[in-house]
């Protein structure tokens, strides 16, 4: 976050270049930030393993996302609340991951946008009907009781903030989310059948 795309400020290339020597976890990099065509070599030398860029921050989204790919990190793309799932239709073959983002980037402990859903939904019926493999992230109000009805949608990876580091117990937190999560997978699979 860069306090002019959004209204707050967080961590940059040297943080995620600190991190990369303690662990080969995925690192996710989701850049709410204006012109991230500019930061792009930045995180991928700092050991990015995905980077997602705004589809509103972007002049030309798709040069954006093989700026990526050429740094040798997998593409994503993230909309906003008010972004409608069909701007992506040109992209969508190019992503290894749409983040949907379910509150108003920025902060924290927001609750989440049930409209969200449906655009989940969208995402997972397009990318069957195309055939295609991006995964679909989901980030804001992440939550016991919303995270069933998210994974039912199609989600695949959930970005949790608050729900578990909010309130104490982080690693019992982190559990009942992921067990809730889990219970929700066969609805998902009922639901794409439907479809």
């Amino acid at each position: 976050m860069d306090g002019h795309f959004v209204p707050n400020l967080t961590i940059g290339p040297p943080v995620v270049k600190s991190l990369r020597p303690i662990t080969d976890a995925i690192f996710d990099v989701h850049l709410m930030i204006e012109d991230p065509d500019r930061y792009v070599p930045d995180f991928a030398d700092a050991g990015a393993n995905w980077i997602s860029v705004h589809q509103e921050a972007c002049r030309h989204l798709n040069r954006a996302l093989q700026h990526i790919a050429d740094h040798g990190c997998k593409p994503g793309v993230v909309i906003n609340p008010a972004t409608p799932v069909e701007t992506l239709t040109e992209v969508l073959d190019m992503v290894n991951l749409v983040l949907v983002m379910s509150v108003n980037p920025g902060f924290g402990g927001q609750k989440f946008l049930p409209g969200s859903l449906d655009r989940v939904r969208k995402l997972a019926r397009m990318r069957e009907e195309r055939g295609l493999d991006f995964r679909i992230e989901i980030d804001g109000g992440v939550a016991l009781d919303t995270v069933g009805d998210i994974v039912a949608a199609g989600a695949e990876i959930l970005v949790a903030g608050n729900a578990v580091f909010g309130h104490g117990d982080i690693v019992g937190h982190a559990r009942k989310l992921l067990d809730t999560a889990q219970a929700a997978i066969p609805a998902r699979h009922a639901g794409v059948r439907r479809a």
